[in-house]
């Protein structure tokens, strides 16, 4: 048995000192990940938990990949371990597994003990996607359906006419996609555009003086899915 185990490389043993100075690395980089996580994503739920989850994958996965590198037994023995680990936590968008795929690398690159290239390839990464998230914010004007019934039993005349030049005042643009009128009822839907979340506030207090039993529903069409 000894014989056939000769051909196996033999492994460095741990340093202790290296792991440490890893470590330290990987809570600085986990703090970074967290607060870019909190300020640059886009998850509307749960942000602040789960963020809390990343100094502990990031230091981890550098604690195993220093462990199983210096030795061909953990390393074996590791492969067992894990196809019994079940992760059960859902993940409700793709961000969240991204960011942990952002973690799982940190640590995968400290363990092997490219820290160098592993520090200033996640600063990269993480400033490209801040800078991006950025100009996505600036130049993103919110699309909305806009939703009217208005029920009365005297309809004021050109009431479509004084909604256009409502809408039109306060929005980039509106596209009427739906107009229906009954007795004493009008329903109608809108595509609008709208620039700043404070004109929207702005417009419904106008809809709302112009035509006081005016009803409104606002529905934001980035979060309808795609056919």
């Amino acid at each position: 048995m000894q014989k056939t185990l000769n051909f196996l490389p033999e492994l460095s043993p741990l340093s202790v000192s290296l792991l440490v100075l890893n470590l330290a690395i990987g809570i600085v980089l986990s703090l970074i990940l967290r607060w870019h996580f909190k300020k640059f994503g886009s998850t509307l739920s749960n942000r602040e938990e789960f963020a809390q989850v990343f100094p502990f994958v990031l230091l981890t996965t550098i604690l195993i990949i220093s462990v199983v590198k210096s030795s061909l037994a953990l390393s074996l023995g590791l492969v067992g371990a894990l196809s019994i680990v079940r992760f059960r936590t859902p993940i409700k968008e793709p961000e969240e597994l991204a960011y942990l795929f952002m973690a799982i690398a940190m640590g995968l690159g400290l363990g092997a003990n490219q820290t160098i290239a592993t520090a200033l390839a996640s600063l990269i990464i993480l400033g490209s996607m801040a800078i991006i998230r950025i100009k996505k914010e600036k130049l993103k004007n919110k699309n909305l359906y806009l939703s009217i019934d208005y029920r009365n039993e005297h309809l004021p005349e050109k009431f479509l006419n004084q909604m256009n030049e409502i809408l039109l005042k306060h929005a980039i643009s509106c596209d009427l996609r739906r107009y229906d009128l009954r007795d004493g009822a009008i329903e109608a839907t809108y595509f609008i555009d709208i620039e700043e979340p404070g004109n929207l506030a702005d417009l419904t207090d106008e809809l709302k003086q112009s035509f006081p039993a005016l009803g409104l529903t606002f529905l934001d069409q980035s979060r309808l899915p795609s056919v």
